[in-house]
Formats: C-alpha cells, structure tokens, sequence
C-alpha cells in the first residue's frame, strides 16, 4: 500500500524526480515527458466525468480507465531492473475490455458518412479533448520506446490506441447516439 505523509519532499527541487527503485531522472527527459502526458490524460478524464457523472456506463467506463491510467503510470515510472521484481504493465486483459466497451457502444451508432468535429455537448466535447491528448500521451509513449535503453511494456501503446478509440465512441455515444454530432462539410467555408 502507497502511503503519502508528505506532499513536499524537496527531492525535487534539483530538477530531477523519483521513479520506482529509487531511480532519478531529469525532469525534462523523454520518460518523465510520457509520465506527464498520461497524467494528464487522467486529469482530462476526471473533467470529461465532470460532465458525464449521470450517463451509464460511460462514467463506469471512465472509472476503471482512471485506475488503468494509474497502472501506465506505474509502467513508465518503472525501471526494469531485478532488484525491482517484476513491473506492474497493463496487460492486453485491459486492452480487450476496452475493445469490447468500444464494440458495446459503437453497436447503438449508425456509421459515419463524414468525419466528426469536437462539440455538439458539453460531454462530447470533453470526451474529445480527452481523446486528443491521448493521442499525445500516445506519441509520447512511442518515442519513449524508441529510445535506445528504455523498456516499455507491449500494451502500453496499444491500450493508449484503443483509448483514443473508445474516447471517440463515447462522444458519439453521448452526442444523442451521434444524432446531434457536428460534421465536417469539407470546403464549405471557401
């Protein structure tokens, strides 16, 4: 269990910071970088909640991605090595789950016939904001594994694709089952 007494711990303060094992990094390496976006990516989620506090199951769904976005963070911020043990990884169980609530979602929409603008509610706007920096966190995490030296866990990137996906299925979801989403008409401001 994860016990935090105190906040400030001024181990910080020299530009570095802690990951598992009592490895230090500069804050501004590529891991630290990925660290960040994927935190980021759970502070947009709990705003997008904010929005979708009474629609089930998205909010059920967004729960459980929270706490999967807790064990990405885990995997980032551990080193490998074998003192450490064994590193928590998200697994492709996670990855299945959300490629079933996609499924499950996607089943009550009808197909696109243009490519779809962020908005029509506040919720769906959320959803794609959210989804937009997962696609960050995304690149973030590719870079990072092609870093020479660095090990990743193999769902990592594959669960942050598939959450970029599901974020999408949600807007529509939440947008009238895509009835009141905004479409791209291509050239219609020329």
């Amino acid at each position: 269990m994860i016990a935090l007494n105190r906040i400030y711990t001024r181990t910080g303060d020299n530009g570095t910071t802690g990951l598992v094992g009592n490895n230090r990094r500069s804050k501004a390496s590529v891991r630290i970088e990925a660290i960040g976006d994927v935190d980021e990516v759970n502070a947009s989620i709990g705003l997008a909640r904010m929005e979708t506090s009474r629609t089930d199951p998205i909010d059920e769904m967004l729960a459980r991605i929270q706490n999967d976005l807790f064990d990405l963070g885990a995997d980032l911020a551990t080193i490998v090595e074998p003192k450490v043990g064994e590193p928590l990884r998200i697994s492709q169980r996670q990855v299945a789950r959300l490629e079933a609530e996609i499924d499950m979602l996607n089943s009550d929409l009808q197909p696109l016939a243009s490519f779809v603008l962020p908005g029509g509610s506040s919720a769906a706007a959320a959803l794609h904001f959210a989804r937009t920096i997962v696609r960050r966190a995304e690149r973030s995490w590719v870079g990072l594994s092609e870093t020479p030296g660095e090990e990743l866990g193999a769902a990592g990137a594959i669960y942050l694709n598939r959450l970029s996906d599901l974020l999408f299925v949600m807007a529509r979801w939440v947008n009238d089952l895509g009835a009141t989403d905004v479409l791209w008409v291509p050239g219609q401001n020329r």
